[in-house]
């Protein structure tokens, strides 16, 4: 992520994901600010993207939209409950940037397998790079 209006529209994106049951629960509040706070941005503009949106950046690297489409996948598993909103938002964003649904679901299906939630890096651009064959 090269620059701070990058930053802030991922994070935007990750707070109307967050959003998108009809409210932000303690946990996935807990994970956005540790994304906020990685990315660099200040706690009043963090504060500010829950009432209004930052302009929307197309991300370009195929590598940094697989990291967004991880972090939005980690948002929707933190409050312990997959709602059906979430998991129909999550796939068309992440046809919306431009990665392969059959590579999304082996994920989605990791996560759930994993006791943790979380994907090995590696495993996570291995499912990726699989669909390329």
């Amino acid at each position: 992520m090269a620059t701070y209006e990058e930053k802030l529209s991922l994070l935007s994106e990750m707070i109307a994901f967050a959003q998108i049951d009809g409210q932000v629960h303690e946990r996935e509040h807990q994970l956005l600010t540790i994304v906020a706070s990685q990315l660099g941005i200040e706690e009043t503009v963090f504060e500010e993207l829950f009432d209004k949106k930052a302009e929307k950046i197309v991300i370009k690297s195929e590598h940094e939209r697989i990291m967004q489409f991880y972090r939005l996948a980690l948002l929707m598993h933190a409050d312990g409950i997959l709602h059906k909103n979430e998991q129909i938002a999550i796939r068309e964003m992440g046809v919306n940037m431009g990665l392969s649904p059959y590579a999304m679901r082996s994920v989605l299906a990791e996560m759930q397998k994993s006791p943790s939630g979380l994907v090995d890096p590696e495993i996570l651009l291995a499912l990726f790079r699989a669909q390329h064959n």
